[in-house]
């Protein structure tokens, strides 16, 4: 119990003086409550502006072809948050003398937490930023509603930024021609279209195949809403969108790229749900967005991808600590209501992470082992750094992200006997377990996939085996383009998303291409030496030999010969050469977050509009 309290227990035969003493500290407690809620609003304020300061560039860095500075610039915005909360943190410690939890008092910050966000534009945000500070400071102990917000105080719902966040065009009344030539050159662009004509032309005639017949037929409401800002990721600008005709709703995506010789061209029109969904699929890095009210930026997202949560949709418009606290609030209400139990993930066993699920819900959970079974000779802080650097990487649409959880306190009911016993055997510095409880102290968590081994085994027919060898060779392909050597490329650290797409999960050995040093195997000397089961020849650390990855990619016999038709170059030492040779040369190459056959034709042909 606080001092304020005490005298009137201990002298109630005085209790107006006490009265007056106590009531004269708690105006001081009010006092101190009022400048801690806005010190730590003012952190994240300052966080805000910084992050939309680096975000405004993105439309300079594109139009300039800058694409070095744009993997930078979003590396560096990776970090921003956790730099404005240690500096609240400190502020916090220092200058308000905070060390102890004092319960009233940090209760009644909140209140006045609350009060500071009644008018606030981003308050979801505010209030995941208070958690975090306030989270960092005290023992998961007292992490519950009375001081953090397990549930939001404010809603968002008819939250609207000074501006529109979306414009709407009518084609009825100024053709439909016309209104798509309006919407493109009302982006505000600094550069002109090379052939704007022929981007209307293909956009109108990928419209006439794409849509039936009867969706072409104008209705009374018929009108085209685009969000107001465009959102910038790698070397492409997106402009996102809906038709409403009637009672229908059509979303989409129209990726604009740059020519680097002082031109736009639009590259496609996404119209098809499952190009959508990988736009804004969780193995890519996340979007450069300007937006003044994020949740209504996201409202109107999840208008248009249903499949997509929350907690998808605020991390890919780059407010992943967002996502986080959005994924949290919708798991525990998941638990609350369901009631099966964690098992272990379908799979072959890691041998440097524990992985188990929730039948009913579509996350794995991921623990650092307390040792790694041999060859690995990993340390624990080095499988933190990997998926670190997965984070604040491009993703490529080959990596999946990851959630990244301390102190997670989940009932021991829920937990399988069977897991729970693995998890004390092989986790034991992870969890801690008592008798209602398990929390988990360190755990990543991703979307559950099919992993490519397993799937491998139920493929029926030639024209899957096909798809998937071109589907595990792309995937490293990809990862290669963007500087990423996975490392071990056994089928069983890969897995399939339910859009069929191959993605790679297990970071643990995943290097810098650029670091690496590609090598073809010596002739042998002798005999003995091709019988040896040890190298003749002197292997150095970061030497790799890519004739050696017949033991990843041939193993499957389903799938052998396809990949060696579609992918026998990653076997050479010339491919990965050249590759580094790119890397060193400052090329981003183009990987598309969309099918190469959706991209429109564009003949190289003089402008004469």
């Amino acid at each position: 119990m606080p001092k304020s309290a005490k005298p009137i227990e201990l002298f109630p035969d005085i209790g107006g003086k006490v009265t007056s003493a106590v009531l004269e500290r708690e105006s001081g407690r009010t006092k101190r409550a009022k400048k801690l809620a806005r010190t730590i609003l003012k952190g994240f304020e300052r966080h805000f502006t910084l992050f939309q300061e680096i975000t405004s560039g993105a439309q300079e860095r594109f139009e300039n072809a800058a694409w070095g500075e744009v993997r930078e610039a979003a590396r560096r915005r990776i970090h921003f948050y956790d730099k404005r909360i240690q500096e609240s943190i400190t502020t916090v410690r220092s200058k308000l003398g905070i060390d102890e939890l004092d319960e009233p008092l940090w209760e009644e910050v909140k209140i006045r937490y609350i009060h500071l966000l009644l008018e606030h534009r981003q308050p979801e945000l505010a209030e995941s930023y208070y958690n975090t500070v306030f989270c960092r400071l005290f023992d998961r102990r007292y992490y519950k509603n009375t001081h953090i917000f397990v549930r939001s105080s404010v809603s968002t719902e008819y939250l609207q930024a000074d501006n529109p966040i979306y414009r709407s065009y009518y084609p009825s009344s100024r053709g439909l021609r016309n209104t798509i030539a309006d919407i493109l050159t009302g982006l505000n662009f600094n550069l002109p279209y090379e052939n704007l004509t022929r981007d209307v032309r293909n956009i109108l005639r990928h419209l006439a195949i794409v849509l039936p017949r009867d969706q072409r037929s104008i209705a009374l409401n018929y009108q085209i809403d685009v969000l107001s800002s465009l959102f910038f990721r790698n070397k492409a600008a997106y402009l996102i969108g809906r038709v409403i005709n009637d009672y229908r709703t059509t979303p989409f995506i129209v990726p604009i790229l740059n020519n680097e010789e002082g031109g736009l061209f639009v590259d496609a029109l996404l119209l098809v749900p499952a190009d959508l969904d990988a736009v804004f699929g969780f193995s890519r890095a996340y979007f450069m967005v300007e937006t003044q009210v994020p949740s209504a930026t996201v409202r109107f997202l999840m208008n248009i991808l249903p499949e997509k949560s929350k907690a998808d949709l605020y991390s890919a418009i780059g407010f992943h600590k967002q996502g986080k606290t959005a994924f949290y609030r919708d798991f525990l209400h998941h638990l609350q209501h369901s009631h099966d139990k964690f098992i272990e993930a379908p799979g072959i066993r890691g041998m440097v992470m524990m992985v188990f699920t929730l039948p009913s819900y579509r996350y794995v959970f991921k623990l650092i082992k307390d040792s790694f079974e041999p060859p690995k000779k990993l340390s624990r802080s080095t499988v933190i750094e990997k998926y670190h650097l997965v984070k604040q990487h491009d993703r490529v649409g080959r990596l999946a992200d990851t959630l990244e959880y301390s102190d997670v306190a989940l009932p021991k009911s829920r937990f399988s006997d069977e897991l729970l016993d693995i998890l004390q055997e092989t986790c034991a510095r992870s969890i801690i377990v008592d008798s209602e409880i398990v929390v988990l102290k360190h755990v990543y968590i991703e979307h559950r996939m099919m992993p490519l081994n397993l799937l491998l085994q139920a493929i029926k027919t030639e024209e899957e085996a096909l798809y998937f060898a071109r589907g595990y060779g792309d995937a490293i392909k990809e990862m290669a383009a963007a500087n990423i050597f996975p490392g071990d490329m056994l089928l069983k650290n890969f897995g399939v998303t339910r859009n069929n797409r191959v993605v790679f999960y297990d970071y643990d050995e995943i290097r810098y291409l650029s670091e690496l040093k590609f090598r073809k195997i010596p002739p042998a000397r002798t005999a003995d030496d091709e019988m040896s089961t040890t190298p003749w020849f002197s292997v150095g650390e970061d030497d790799v030999f890519p004739e050696e990855f017949e033991k990843y990619f041939l193993l499957n016999p389903v799938i052998s010969e396809h990949f060696r038709t579609a992918h026998g170059d990653l076997m050479t030492v010339d491919f990965w050469r050249e590759k580094q040779q790119l890397i060193r040369d400052g090329v981003l190459e183009d990987v598309f977050p969309y099918r190469r056959s959706s991209r429109f034709t564009r003949p190289v042909r003089p402008n004469n509009d």
